[in-house]
């Protein structure tokens, strides 16, 4: 896991790869998105579509980790092993694509091009970001910059330590299942609650890790620390509460707050009350943040390592 930690780090996907081959869970995507137009059907009832969404769940659990089972299964043992395990696992984790991501906002952010960060923010999250200020934009930034390194390099990695190359393929088919088809809206309140529930579990302690990593990189870890503590559990995820709050207590900002998805209003408490709005120097310190934790967090790897 350390090894794909740093080959992605390096490398990421290649584009020459992706043009040619797609990606894993852009694979996983594909498969997901045919069992819901097959399976997921308006006109069955409750109890019907929740036995046909965990069916799908089922499916698309088998698809990641039986092939990855059979290949953990042939590949040699020691260093060799080990190397390869990496180069399988490194497109499965998703460190240097999230920083790249919210670099593309920190850029025109510092730069006053706030129409070009907000068409850069478009890409990461849900909001209306033609309603985005700075403020706004920056405050986006930072909750996925925070919440993604929970999900796309921290959990990975903590399962593909605990189950090797099928417990990190089990855990992107459960997370891409989730952003998919794991939402509280019409078409996918049943069809999706077991994908939903299933990533809120392997998210459980992932999600405190991070919180963790990112109050022991802060300048001030104290103040992160009880930030996280005391507001956490105010989000609306049971989740990723925790690595924003340590985020938002580790720069001095505030984070979550009300915001709006199309025409709605989501009327969500603030993390870390009380603090000012953030900016873009705040997200450029959030980048510099993450670049810390996920060092901490290969150093980890590497004790690891040695003593295994």
């Amino acid at each position: 896991m350390l090894l794909a930690l740093a080959l992605e780090g390096a490398a990421g996907w290649p584009a020459r790869l992706h043009e040619r081959i797609g990606h894993p869970v852009v694979w996983l995507g594909t498969l997901i998105a045919a069992l819901d137009r097959r399976w997921n059907r308006p006109g069955d009832g409750a109890a019907r579509r929740l036995w046909l969404g965990a069916a799908a769940v089922a499916v698309t659990l088998a698809a990641a980790i039986l092939p990855a089972l059979a290949i953990a299964a042939l590949l040699p043992g020691g260093w060799l092993g080990a190397v390869l395990t990496g180069l399988l696992a490194a497109p499965l984790v998703a460190g240097r694509s999230l920083y790249d991501h919210v670099a593309a906002v920190a850029r025109p952010l510092a730069a006053g091009d706030l129409a070009g960060a907000r068409g850069a923010v478009a890409m990461i999250v849900g909001r209306d970001p033609a309603r985005l200020g700075e403020a706004g934009v920056a405050r986006a930034a930072l909750e996925s910059l925070a919440e993604n390194a929970s999900d796309g390099v921290v959990a990975p990695v903590f399962w593909g330590v605990v189950f090797g190359l099928p417990g990190i393929a089990g855990y992107k088919a459960v997370n891409t299942l989730d952003s998919m088809i794991g939402h509280r809206n019409d078409r996918y309140l049943h069809f999706g609650r077991v994908a939903a529930r299933l990533d809120d579990l392997a998210n459980l302690v992932p999600a405190r890790l991070t919180g963790l990593v990112f109050c022991a990189v802060a300048w001030r870890p104290a103040r992160a620390f009880r930030t996280m503590r005391r507001d956490a559990r105010a989000h609306r995820s049971p989740n990723a509460g925790w690595p924003e709050a340590a985020m938002a207590g580790a720069l001095g900002v505030r984070l979550s707050g009300p915001r709006i998805y199309g025409d709605r209003v989501a009327d969500e408490p603030w993390l870390n009350a009380g603090a000012p709005d953030p900016g873009a120097q705040a997200l450029r310190s959030g980048l510099a943040l993450y670049l810390r934790a996920m060092a901490l967090l290969a150093g980890v790897l590497a004790v690891l390592a040695l003593v295994i």
